[in-house]
């Protein structure tokens, strides 16, 4: 790995968890207080910057109510085979970095939809949103 560039699972692993708290509807402080730590210390692991440990990362799971599974679910090979104990010299991380990226973002823009749904209280108005949504989406196999 590039000086001082994220192992690509503590990058997948952070995102998870910003998902996981921001499904829950938590602050990055909230989170830190039920854990223990400082909010900044969640947002270092958030961007992948500072290891979960095993034990805090359990201690994270429990807070936000996820099995600890759930923060490797969804990994591509790429991002695995991008480990610093998989990357032998000459193979670029940097796609599997930019997926992750890419991903990021995406899911952030998700979890703030389905947040601002769930909070519609109106059962026919939350109906008919999700029409008009499923009409802009192309048909899926499902």
């Amino acid at each position: 790995m590039p000086d001082g560039a994220p192992n690509p699972v503590d990058l997948f692993v952070g995102n998870k968890l910003r998902q996981a708290r921001t499904l829950r509807g938590l602050t990055q402080e909230q989170l830190g207080a039920k854990v223990g730590i400082a909010f900044q210390q969640v947002q270092k692991y958030e961007r992948g910057s500072n290891r979960i440990s095993a034990g805090r990362l359990f201690e994270m799971a429990q807070a936000l109510g996820v099995p600890v599974t759930y923060f490797f679910e969804g990994m591509s090979d790429a991002v695995a085979e991008a480990s610093p104990a998989q990357v032998h010299p000459g193979i670029d991380t940097t796609e599997a970095v930019e997926s992750i990226e890419q991903d990021d973002a995406s899911k952030r823009e998700a979890l703030q939809l389905v947040r601002a749904y769930c909070r519609i209280g109106n059962e026919g108005v939350r109906r008919t949103f999700l029409e008009m949504v499923r009409s802009f989406a192309p048909a899926s196999d499902n």
